[in-house]
């Protein structure tokens, strides 16, 4: 159900709170909530997420992305709570983990990593960012 990313990062579809459990048995520290609440009907709260997470020891951070696409404070918020999170695992989450990883493609670049490193890790997890790949071909161009 979780896909690894890299090393430290983690991308899933929607979880709940019996997933919230496992997060911790695999020793994630942080959990990534990029989903926008209301989304859909079946959506586990992100509110009952927090407080599951918190109530396990892990910490809790919120960058709900839309549809509508990112923004640079989305990424910049990523980096600071991947920055925050030091080693310690990361799992981020939102409909299908596909917007998770794209942010988390995104701030990858931001921070200087190749595109193709980029572009290979999300690959090994199933995901693709094509839809972003001038984004981050900038972005790491300009990380330089």
């Amino acid at each position: 159900m979780f896909r690894k990313i890299d090393d430290k990062t983690y991308a899933s579809p929607q979880i709940t709170l019996a997933e919230v459990a496992y997060a911790k048995a695999l020793g994630i520290g942080l959990i990534v909530n990029n989903r926008p609440e209301g989304e859909s009907d079946d959506q586990t709260p992100g509110p009952d997420i927090e407080a599951a997470a918190r109530a396990s020891g892990m910490a809790y951070v919120a960058i709900p992305v839309t549809h509508a696409g990112f923004s640079m404070a989305q990424v910049e918020a990523l980096e600071a709570a991947l920055a925050a999170a030091g080693n310690t695992p990361v799992l981020a989450y939102c409909r299908s983990g596909t917007r998770s990883t794209l942010l988390w493609a995104l701030a990858q670049a931001k921070a200087g990593v190749s595109p193709d490193e980029i572009a290979a890790k999300a690959a090994g997890a199933g995901y693709d960012i094509g839809p972003i790949r001038a984004t981050v071909d900038v972005l790491a161009a300009q990380a330089g």
